[in-house]
């Protein structure tokens, strides 16, 4: 069973690691990163399916070449023929992921990458921000009837309704978004990650994060403003791929792990109770006591009294209402200012 809705359901963060191209060509490198992101603490292991043909074709125009950025200099096929998950892999992988008690997740790039996946009895499917425009894909993965997530990279608010509407167009309403900044690695300053929970109001669905940015601090951030899945990059130490440049090594995931897991406990709320450790921290605080001995019939004046810890007497905010009363009984310096005490 995929847990992404039990686990939205009952309040936990869901976090997906995504190998992506950081097999480098090996699948030893893919199992294991199946292996190690288990170990780390993830909930899912991502790949992407697809082969060149599915995502372009194979032509040398200056449209089809990538001139700036991380990939500088490659042909988009030459691209996804280098990075891609080979077909043949794929049930091992998710072999692999059932035998470590994690979920197996998958981006399909055309129909025939859906299909594959569904002789393979996947159990959802992520929708990759560079595909959110596609809404013929969308409609045709969706009406397989599976949770959709979906990335929401250089999306306006209306393409996101757009992909919205295609999904509930084939009765699926098994939606989750991941707000996303598809720049390679992020820049904290392009991350908007206000947008989780405004995502999350406007189009009342779960939002999440995947995350391009480096370290771990924008997963904790996202979480801190809702985020209730965490997308990231991993990769094994020392294996160079199309994606190694933004990937997140296995040691820093799993610290990453347990950052976002204690980043939820800590923006939990709101709630104004005080916690038990707080309630026997109450007698540390403030409260007015006697500096001076006061006799009994004397007035309270303010050479007898000081406002000071702990917090055995009357609250600081009494403290002007009882200069002048007298005192009902002997009171000694160093004993609490109660009520009971005055008239």
């Amino acid at each position: 069973m995929f847990r992404l809705h039990e686990y939205i359901k009952q309040n936990r963060t869901y976090i997906i690691a995504e190998m992506s191209a950081n097999h480098g060509g090996v699948l030893d490198n893919a199992l294991r990163i199946v292996r190690e992101a288990a170990q780390a603490g993830a909930d899912c292991l991502k790949i992407q399916t697809y082969t060149a043909d599915s995502l372009t074709i194979d032509c040398d125009n200056d449209y089809f070449k990538i001139k700036d950025g991380l990939w500088n200099g490659y042909k988009l096929y030459d691209l996804y023929k280098e990075a891609g998950t080979p077909y043949e892999w794929h049930q091992a992988i998710k072999d692999e992921c059932r035998k470590c008690g994690i979920d197996f997740l998958s981006t399909p790039f055309d129909k025939d990458g859906v299909d594959f996946l569904e002789t393979l009895g996947v159990e959802a499917y992520k929708i990759a921000s560079f595909e959110l425009v596609d809404i013929p894909l969308i409609e045709y993965t969706a009406s397989k009837n599976k949770p959709m997530i979906m990335s929401t990279g250089m999306a306006s608010l209306e393409e996101i309704q757009d992909a919205i509407e295609a999904c509930r167009r084939v009765k699926n309403n098994k939606i989750v978004l991941l707000k996303c900044c598809s720049e390679y690695p992020a820049p904290w300053e392009d991350m908007h990650l206000q947008n989780i929970p405004d995502m999350s109001k406007r189009f009342n669905l779960p939002v999440g994060l995947s995350d391009h940015s480096a370290g771990s601090l924008g997963a904790v951030v996202g979480v801190a403003l809702g985020a209730c899945v965490i997308e990231k990059h991993v990769m094994l130490e020392g294996v160079d791929s199309a994606d190694s440049k933004f990937s997140m090594e296995m040691n820093d995931f799993a610290q990453m792990v347990k950052d976002v897991h204690a980043a939820k406990i800590i923006a939990q709320g709101p709630n104004y109770e005080l916690t038990l450790g707080e309630k026997n921290s109450t007698i540390f605080r403030r409260s007015i006591f006697a500096i001076d001995n006061i006799k009994k019939g004397e007035l309270i004046t303010e050479d007898k009294i000081k406002v000071i810890r702990p917090g055995y007497g009357m609250k600081p905010k009494f403290y002007n209402s009882i200069i002048g009363k007298k005192a009902i009984m002997d009171i000694n310096r160093g004993e609490p200012i109660l009520g009971s005490k005055i008239e």
